[in-house]
């Protein structure tokens, strides 16, 4: 008998094959129903009627309410139009002081490994915490005629407190951290490489930052400058306690305003207000242009 006899035949079932495994199941999104959304929308548009339109609207409503005569007859005062100089002439040498300032701090911060980044940071953050009326008392008592340099700054006919030095002073103080603050992330994101490259190929530090630094943080630095500009032409607390708001001479339009309401002057008080409004408006303007084109100029680099 051959051996194949021997070998039982056996049919043996194929093997099962298993389902390929699944794969995890996408998380579901979560969204709100059209009542929800149009509920929160509405809770938004309101906030935002009751607390910003509203309020500029009756601005500009309360300004011309005699017409516009006594509008334009509010700035033919010479209290007015000094005010309105003072307020441009003190931004004017505040916002350039902090531009300086800011490009220095950022540098430092981002650049350099030093002990006391930490203690620089908070110094820069200061002025978000205190109040501007305790900034404006704190500068009295360092050049007040009571103080310690008091003395020597009256026989050196210095004169800081209720002049213009003192407003400067106050007005860089409670402007100091939007120039850094805006830097300071941009120029940590962008780190150090390039730099790097230009001092290999032999840059002066002037020449780097002019060439490499400065295009890159272009953008970043007029925000800052403008959102400076803002809170420097807008600043009342501090201003108002080293300036004695004495009319025609230390007064600005944000202190004006507030005499001018004080005495029932109300359309000379809202027509400067106005004015401030119509700067704010400009500033927001102009800040809208600078992140589409920052976000512009970041895509197309992205792209490339």
């Amino acid at each position: 008998m051959a051996d194949d006899a021997l070998i039982p035949d056996l049919h043996l079932p194929e093997p099962r094959r298993l389902p390929p495994p699944r794969s995890p199941a996408a998380p579901t999104v979560v969204s709100e129903g059209p009542l929800a959304r149009a509920a929160i929308m509405t809770v938004a548009f309101l906030f935002l009627a009751l607390f910003l339109v509203l309020p500029l609207i009756t601005i500009f409503a309360e300004a011309f309410s005699k017409g516009v005569g006594a509008f334009f007859n509010t700035f033919s005062d010479s209290d007015a139009l000094a005010a309105v100089k003072t307020t441009f002439l003190v931004t004017a040498i505040a916002v350039p002081a902090n531009i300086v300032f800011g490009i220095a701090a950022a540098w430092a911060v981002t650049k350099f490994q030093f002990p006391l980044k930490s203690v620089l940071l908070t110094l820069i953050d200061l002025p978000f915490s205190v109040s501007p009326v305790v900034a404006g008392l704190v500068y009295i008592i360092l050049f007040g005629a009571q103080s310690s340099l008091g003395p020597w700054l009256a026989a050196h006919g210095i004169q800081i407190i209720f002049a213009l030095p003192g407003m400067v002073l106050v007005t860089i103080f409670v402007s100091v951290p939007f120039v850094a603050r805006e830097l300071i992330p941009l120029m940590q994101e962008q780190g150090t490489a390039e730099e790097e490259a230009a001092l290999t190929l032999g840059a002066s530090g002037f020449t780097i930052f002019r060439r490499v630094t400065l295009p890159n943080i272009k953008w970043g630095l007029l925000y800052g400058v403008l959102l400076c500009n803002a809170r420097a032409m807008g600043e009342f607390g501090a201003v108002s306690v080293v300036s004695g708001k004495i009319r025609g001479e230390t007064a600005t339009m944000p202190l004006q305003i507030d005499i001018y309401y004080n005495e029932y002057a109300s359309v000379a008080a809202f027509s400067i207000a106005v004015l401030l409004a119509l700067s704010a408006l400009l500033t927001l303007a102009i800040k809208a242009v600078l992140e589409w084109r920052f976000a512009n100029e970041l895509a197309a680099g992205r792209r490339h």
